[in-house]
C-alpha cells in the first residue's frame, strides 16, 4: 500500500515513495558498529562524508516493506542474513521519500559482499552505456563516524538505533 501525503493542485493525490532498509549492527568490544554502504556509479565516486547509506531500496507496489528491505539487502550486498528485525521509527528524507527501517544484529564477513550492477549512459549524452555496481563499498563504522558518513536524511535512523543500543 502506497502512502498518500497530500493533494496536487489539480486534486490528484501525490504518492509518497517508500524505501525500506536494514540497519545492520554488531557489537565489538562492547561498542556497537553499524553497516553502511556507499552507492556505486560515477556521481558518488568522490563523495565520502554524507555519502553513505543504510541498505535500502524502493518498496514495490503491493510488497511488504520488510520483505522489500531483505530483498534490497540481498541485491546490494549478496550476503545471507538471519536475525530478528526490530522496527525503527519511519524517517522522511528531505526529498519527501519515506524510509522504513529495521535493526538487525549480524556480524557479516564483508569480504564476500557482492553487489548487483546497474546500467546508465556514461558519460551523459554520449550514447554509450556502462555498468556500475549498486554498491561499491560496504563497511562497519562506530556510531560517531557513521553519523558523519551517512546521508543527512538518514541520521535520525542512526540516532534512534544508538539510543536503543544505550549509546546516546
Amino acid at each position: 500500500m502506497k502512502a498518500v501525503s497530500a493533494s496536487s493542485r489539480r486534486g490528484a493525490p501525490i504518492v509518497t515513495q517508500r524505501s525500506a532498509g536494514l540497519l545492520i549492527y554488531r557489537l565489538r568490544g562492547g561498542e556497537p558498529e553499524v553497516l553502511l554502504v556507499h552507492p556505486g556509479g560515477p556521481y558518488w565516486r568522490g563523495k565520502d562524508l554524507a555519502g553513505w547509506s543504510i541498505l535500502k531500496g524502493l518498496v514495490e507496489p503491493g510488497e511488504d516493506a520488510l520483505v522489500a528491505a531483505r530483498r534490497e539487502f540481498a541485491e546490494e550486498v549478496g550476503l545471507p542474513l538471519a536475525g530478528e528485525a526490530q522496527p525503527l521509527t519511519p524517517c522522511r528524507q528531505p526529498g519527501g521519500k519515506l524510509v522504513l527501517a529495521w535493526m538487525v544484529e549480524a556480524d557479516l564477513d564483508l569480504s564476500k559482499a557482492q553487489s548487483e550492477l546497474f546500467e546508465m549512459e556514461w558519460p551523459p549524452r554520449s550514447g554509450r552505456f556502462a555498468a556500475f555496481p549498486e554498491v561499491d563499498r560496504v563497511a562497519y563504522f562506530k556510531l560517531e563516524e557513521a553519523l558523519a558518513k551517512i546521508h543527512k536524511g538518514q541520521r535520525p535512523i542512526l540516532i534512534e538505533a544508538a539510543q536503543r543500543l544505550g549509546k546516546d
